[in-house]
């Protein structure tokens, strides 16, 4: 058995150490505090954005009339509606999206301008976009066959996309 001289030693360890594992839960209780406030302030941005990418009207386009009402709804906003609503209604893949989830994809779209005799696909390439020909016309071929043509409106690479493959074909 030691001495009380040792005994206090260890005594005032002890202390010594529980007072470094407090000021810890302190610092860890602070950084919890600061992470929780992060999550809220991104828990009100997301609730923001969902209310920004919400149509009025039903959530979900399941039917002929729902798919009427969308483009009822975006005729409401614009004099005329972008070929990339219809061209989602058009495609079989996509026409059963509810009407926020287009509308936040047709909102992180955007255009470009494609040169006469440029590929915008190339066979065995990596599908990491979808498109939608807003003019003029497209032709899709495969192994140097024409296959068919891209008229507006039409959507093409969803395909590749949604299953993370490459395409086996190419558009120019």
């Amino acid at each position: 058995m030691g001495t009380l001289r040792d005994l206090q030693f260890a005594l005032q360890l002890k202390i010594e150490e529980l007072r470094q594992r407090d000021t810890l839960i302190d610092e860890l209780e602070l950084e919890l505090d600061t992470k929780d406030e992060l999550i809220r302030r991104l828990q009100e941005e997301l609730d923001r954005y969902r209310a920004t990418v919400s149509l009025p009207g039903p959530s979900a386009v399941s039917a002929g009339t729902e798919h009427a009402a969308f483009i009822c709804h975006v005729l409401e906003f614009r004099a005329k509606p972008p070929p990339t609503a219809f061209s989602f209604l058009k495609n079989e893949l996509l026409k059963n999206h509810d009407e926020g989830e287009i509308r936040a994809i047709i909102a992180c779209m955007y255009p470009t301008t494609i040169n006469q005799g440029c590929y915008v696909i190339q066979e065995g390439t990596s599908g990491a976009q979808a498109y939608v020909l807003e003019e003029g016309r497209l032709e899709v071929t495969k192994d140097g066959r024409k296959l068919l043509t891209i008229e507006p409106q039409d959507m093409f690479g969803e395909l590749a996309l949604l299953y993370n493959c490459i395409h086996t074909y190419s558009v120019s």
